[in-house]
């Protein structure tokens, strides 16, 4: 496998091909497993003849069913509710120039999750294909702005504040969550209490096309400002005087990052720690560069959403164990590493 540079990271191009077939792998695995055992060939045919039009898969209805109305959809929104925390994820990082900062920990995933939280309880049925998406952007939004202002200081942005801050507004609104599940009636809080700890299993193809259009907006807007996030590497006063608007910069970033964080949370509920261990496992690989690292963490965050639904479906089958848990257990030992890594790099 190539390798560039002195520094033994991998190329770009090196890493295309395996991820791609193990995505590849990973979606053919999503859609045979469950607890209807199907054949791998004949599940592989029905999405040929499910695309083609064609009649050549052997398996009864009811099994086509299973794959086009649950299987698929769950598997194309874990790809791209994966993918979006990712991007989001290394955004944070690089505009706050902190390798800690995750949608999650600091506060932009609680904003979202009590917007949503707020339109599943407080609004009809009815709206909420529309209401929660907007309200969970809007949540994102709002709390991320108060982060935002309270670590901003005349010599950028202080990463104990924003940590600090982070923690103190995810709690208010987990205090604010629970005071919703405690007035919700029976039928919104069997809905709040499954999104909370995270759920691929409501896909539909409204989730999908949403998104989709988010995913493919976020990507080429990160895409586009990849080199000014590499110049903010170099520190606020250097990224300045290569003539980066930073101010406006930071704004944009943390604008789309609430809107695939919004997106992301209110379609699937919340699900940490893929906007932080994505980025870390990927500048690893390839280095710091945001022209590699976004479009190569939408391949990872993907494939390890993916990873992680497989596992919770499999674990205690046929009951599921919520996605949102499986990725808290493993990230969170992650972020104690981090935190470790920091504190002996402190000494």
């Amino acid at each position: 496998m190539a390798v560039s540079g002195n520094n033994k990271r991998l190329s770009v191009e090196a890493l295309q091909l395996p991820l791609v077939l193990m995505l590849l792998l990973l979606v053919v695995c999503s859609v045979i497993s469950g607890p209807l055992k199907l054949p791998i060939v004949q599940s592989l045919i029905s999405i040929w003849d499910g695309i083609w039009g064609s009649e050549l898969s052997s398996l009864q209805p009811y099994e086509k069913v299973v794959i086009w109305d649950l299987r698929l959809p769950r598997t194309l929104l874990a790809l791209l509710v994966g993918a979006l925390l990712a991007q989001c994820g290394v955004v944070m990082q690089g505009v706050f120039r902190n390798p800690l900062a995750d949608p999650g920990i600091i506060g932009v995933a609680s904003g979202a999750a009590l917007g949503a939280a707020l339109a599943i309880v407080l609004l009809p049925i009815s709206v909420q294909w529309l209401t929660v998406p907007l309200m969970s952007f809007g949540g994102g939004l709002l709390t991320t702005w108060v982060v935002y202002g309270l670590s901003k200081n005349e010599a950028g942005t202080s990463v104990v504040v924003l940590l600090l801050a982070g923690v103190a507004i995810a709690a208010f609104c987990g205090a604010l969550i629970g005071l919703l599940t405690y007035v919700a009636n029976d039928q919104a809080l069997r809905d709040l209490s499954l999104w909370q700890m995270g759920s691929l299993a409501s896909a539909s193809n409204w989730d999908l096309l949403l998104c989709v259009i988010t995913l493919v907006t976020v990507m080429f807007f990160f895409h586009r400002k990849s080199e000014a996030l590499n110049a903010l590497l170099l520190g606020e006063a250097e990224a300045r005087h290569l003539g980066i608007e930073v101010e406006r910069l930071k704004q944009q970033c943390i604008c789309v990052t609430a809107i695939g964080v919004g997106v992301a949370v209110s379609v699937s509920g919340v699900i940490g720690f893929v906007g932080l261990v994505v980025p870390h496992l990927v500048r690893m690989l390839v280095g710091p560069d945001h022209r590699a690292v976004l479009p190569l963490s939408a391949l990872f965050g993907g494939g390890l959403l993916l990873l992680a639904d497989l596992g919770a479906r499999s674990w205690m089958s046929p009951a599921e164990v919520p996605v949102g848990l499986v990725t808290a257990g493993l990230g969170a030992p992650f972020f104690m590493l981090l935190l470790y890594q920091r504190r002996q790099q402190l000494h």
